[in-house]
């Protein structure tokens, strides 16, 4: 089975300090199930590519299974199928422990020689030719999208001279985007045994400690995570559920989100500032007392950040955060501590899961609605969808809408260039297109807007955030 990693950052060959494995060599490493070998196909000053190809040995593979006991997921449960199967031609569980052995110190991002490149986000092509995916491209494009990739997966048929027969479980995946080298190597380590959805040893309780320690940073976050887990941990429940509960005593009642941990950076050349995320929180608070709201929705409202600002204000009668993730309201309901409120603040709130690109009757006839860095983890083609639920249907008097500027990105250090603030943002708006939508929609929905900047306002790229207050055009008047 075979994985490459290419670069063309300049020069590329620095890839080799990276991976910690010298571009003119071959290099051979024992592992339980055979040998793995990493090359590099080609190496030069513009392009370089290293190979993982890991060469199975079945007496091996069916050795080392019959070592300890078998886990419920694996795909080789009868006698012959522990020689007979598609383990050494196949990307599995296999292909990662063998990356984690060969690429220790990358998957750490150490780097004597490179450090600060190692810090930094390089742009990298990965190629994995066959994927056992169970669940076909989509489920491939559902785990590596959010993390920054751009993902193309590629069924493969079960025979290319009798496509009638269909596709087989299997694809040939591509990703591409611009990341660290020992982010990419986590994925890769993390995901490739939960596309396979099968391990070839036992999951013992210290699986936990690796899945978190190769997801620190993005795992938490990923709109995926419930999956991630199951399948790492061979659905074994009482593992899952450790898990869970350790990534969330992780996150402290009062953690910013990813967005705000970018965002609440201090860019290049600026004095220190207050955290942007606050500042939203206030500008949107103050929208709200502005337009006279007293039954409000946070649509979208995550872990509750704004929830916790809206129920210290009396004014706000009935409070309403929605969210698809049932773990985001969850986390919501511990910030809040709804469970310890007394009975008559407990009433004011109420969390609820929908998705809002649907028609929700329960969301109808409030005063005002917020939709806080929500609009760009919507895919575009969406947005429609998202508009006629909130604006047309629900109907709120008061909308208030804020998005990333992206013209300021260039402002933050630690982001590369073309890239976005999240990895789950599907895009993200320069101030013309911003204003351009809040027209259309104003005037395809009745409402009036006022665009405002939030955060420190930079004369050449504007603010960080943008907002957009929407007034219903009938109660105006």
């Amino acid at each position: 089975m075979l994985l490459t990693l290419t670069t063309t950052h300049q020069p590329a060959t620095d890839l080799g300090h990276l991976l910690i494995k010298h571009p003119d060599r071959v290099h051979a490493f024992d592992v339980p199930v055979g040998t793995a070998h990493v090359f590099y196909p080609e190496a030069d000053g513009q392009r370089c590519t290293a190979a993982l190809l890991l060469d199975v040995d079945p007496l091996k593979l069916a050795a080392a299974r019959g070592r300890g006991r078998k886990s419920a997921t694996t795909p080789e449960s009868f006698t012959l199928g522990r020689y007979v199967n598609d383990r050494p031609y196949a990307a599995s569980s296999l292909l990662a422990s063998a990356l984690s052995k060969v690429f220790r110190s990358a998957l750490r991002g150490a780097s004597k020689e490179r450090p600060e490149l190692a810090a930094s986000g390089i742009p990298l092509e990965v190629r994995v030719p066959v994927l056992r995916c169970r669940g076909g491209a989509d489920v491939a494009e559902r785990l590596f999208g959010p993390l920054g990739w751009t993902v193309s997966a590629t069924a493969i048929p079960l025979d290319e001279l009798h496509p009638q027969w269909g596709d087989s479980r299997y694809v040939d995946l591509t990703l591409t985007g611009t990341l660290r080298v020992a982010d990419a190597l986590n994925h890769l380590y993390v995901l490739l045994p939960v596309l396979d959805d099968a391990k070839h040893y036992w999951v013992a309780p210290d699986e936990v400690d690796k899945l978190l320690r190769a997801g620190a940073g993005w795992l938490a976050d990923h709109p995926e995570r419930g999956l991630i887990i199951r399948r790492y941990l061979a659905h074994r429940r009482a593992l899952a559920g450790q898990a869970m509960e350790r990534l969330d005593a992780q996150r402290p009642t009062d953690e910013p989100t990813a967005d705000d941990e970018l965002e609440d950076a201090v860019p290049a050349g600026s004095a220190p500032r207050a955290s942007l995320a606050a500042l939203r929180r206030q500008a949107v608070h103050a929208a709200l007392v502005d337009a006279g709201a007293h039954r409000v929705l946070d649509l979208g409202c995550g872990a509750g950040a704004l929830l916790a600002t809206l129920i210290g204000d009396r004014r706000f009668t009935e409070i309403v955060g929605t969210d698809v993730s049932t773990q985001a309201l969850a986390l919501a309901a511990r910030r809040l501590r709804l469970d310890r409120l007394p009975e008559r603040q407990r009433t004011r709130v109420t969390l609820q899961q929908t998705a809002l690109t649907y028609r929700d009757e329960r969301l109808r006839g409030y005063d005002a609605a917020v939709l806080m860095e929500v609009i760009e983890h919507v895919d575009p083609a969406r947005l429609p969808a998202l508009e006629d639920a909130v604006f047309g249907y629900a109907r709120p008097t008061t909308v208030v809408v804020t998005t990333p500027n992206v013209e300021h990105n260039v402002r933050y250090e630690g982001l590369p260039a073309g890239t976005f603030r999240h990895a789950d943002h599907r895009f993200e708006w320069t101030r013309a297109e911003f204003a351009e939508w809040v027209r259309r929609v104003g005037a395809a929905y009745g409402y009036s807007a006022v665009v405002h900047g939030l955060g420190a306002d930079d004369p050449e790229v504007g603010a960080p955030t943008q907002m957009a207050v929407f007034t219903r055009a009938e109660a105006a008047r």
